[in-house]
């Protein structure tokens, strides 16, 4: 026999991690535990056990970092995007317009007060953190956001739709935040000049949101042509039930708004939408979602794995108690406090505001969010490996709350719910 190279312990690790992603969330359904805090912890136990598996330092491997992570957040918006049951409209989805317009700034502006007093930094990189941690997740949010497709429109309590809608929508939008910092980083005066502001406005807010809406729109008109309504039957791809044209969809509608230069993460949830709008009721629509969930977790338990191994080894023991403080003050204070604020007024009752405003999950989207930003911008290389040990400990503390939490109160929710339809 041949000698047993590092690819061969790869190659296990990789089939017993394929493995667990399709066992784990039937072993943990309904219980206190879920997939991303048996993964993170994985990667952790690794980490400490001398096995010899390298462990990665975003810093020197961050191009690919960013990569995996935004593949990973591409195809999960495609999968919330197709899993929404409520056509979108202003009444109908006002809970996620409103933690988009209201909850999200407010996190934002209190982040960025929150770091700029407690770890002392300039503006700039305080906004990056803030901006960074600022959208609720749609990879590391499946006990809380809807199931799979179905043909009733109202098949989808208030909690679920709000939290899976508002990470389909925010995961695109926190994009001009990270750009503001970076372009406050750059102005002349380290960003005291307000030149860049208008600016900023008018191309990355409004022209970029602008591009990334209507590639969705045009993509998931004509994919839904394609899909449901070609006259060869070999065009007309729901007749084949073939799940793997998610993927198609996905990189489609990311790659052309990309190019266009607007936002490819909102492109691709819009795409998704449009295409569920196009033949509400079609099992097509289930096929698609369900090869999306596949794909998702296995990349999912793959960047977990990863990310615990960097806690380990870099994240944790760069960590300072401030930084720790910073992630302990979004989690438990400033989203469920904004994320109240912008529901008032909304007809769900207070036990469904608390819980979605509790609930907002972070994840792999502000990691690829921060590997874009270090990689695009030479001004924060002084606080990248803190910004990397805040990040990756928020992410953990979230999992882990959120992960222990998310089925007791859902489940809990639902009781209630089916005993008082009369929201409280």
């Amino acid at each position: 026999m041949g000698q047993v190279t590092f690819s061969d312990a790869v190659y296990l690790a990789m089939g017993i991690g394929a493995l667990g992603a399709a066992v784990l969330p039937r072993l943990v359904f309904r219980r206190p535990l879920s997939m991303p805090m048996v993964f993170l912890a994985a990667g952790m136990l690794i980490a400490v056990v001398p096995v010899g598996v390298p462990v990665v330092e975003p810093g020197r491997h961050r191009l690919w970092v960013e990569h995996a992570a935004e593949l990973c957040v591409i195809v999960s918006l495609m999968g919330a995007g197709l899993a929404l049951n409520r056509p979108v409209g202003l009444r109908s989805w006002m809970s996620p317009w409103r933690l988009l317009g209201i909850s999200m700034p407010l996190t934002i502006a209190a982040m960025a007060a929150v770091t700029a007093l407690l770890l002392q930094w300039p503006l700039a990189p305080a906004l990056l953190l803030a901006a960074v941690l600022s959208p609720t997740d749609p990879v590391l949010a499946a006990e809380v956001r809807v199931g799979e497709p179905t043909d009733a429109e109202d098949d989808e309590d208030e909690v679920r739709f709000s939290l899976t809608a508002e990470a389909g929508l925010n995961d695109g939008l926190a994009f001009p935040f990270v750009l503001a910092a970076l372009a406050l980083a750059a102005a002349p005066g380290g960003g005291t000049a307000a030149g860049w502001i208008g600016q900023w406005f008018l191309v990355e807010v409004l022209a970029r949101t602008a591009v990334g809406v209507a590639v969705g729109l045009v993509a998931g008109r004509l994919l839904g042509l394609l899909f449901f309504r070609a006259r060869p039957s070999a065009l007309r791809l729901s007749e084949h039930m073939e799940g793997f044209v998610a993927l198609g969809a996905t990189f489609l509608a990311y790659g052309a708004a990309e190019l266009l230069h607007g936002y490819g993460f909102l492109a691709v949830f819009v795409t998704a939408c449009t295409i569920r709008a196009a033949e509400r009721s079609h099992g097509y629509h289930q096929v698609l979602h369900e090869f999306t969930e596949q794909i998702e977790r296995l990349l999912t338990a793959f960047l977990l794995f990863l990310l615990g191994g960097f806690l380990v080894a870099y994240g944790l023991p760069s960590l300072t108690w401030r930084g720790a403080l910073v992630g302990l003050l979004l989690v438990l204070v400033v989203r469920p406090a904004a994320g109240w604020v912008s529901l008032l007024g909304v007809g769900s009752g207070r036990r469904e505001r608390l819980v979605t405003a509790v609930f907002g999950i972070r994840g792999i989207g502000s990691v690829f969010y921060l590997a874009y930003a270090l990689g695009h911008g030479e001004h924060f290389g002084a606080h990248a490996e803190q910004l990397w040990a805040v990040v990756a400990f928020t992410v953990l503390l979230s999992v882990l709350l959120h992960g222990a939490t998310a089925t007791p109160v859902i489940r809990r929710l639902d009781r209630l719910r089916r005993s008082s339809p009369t929201p409280p």
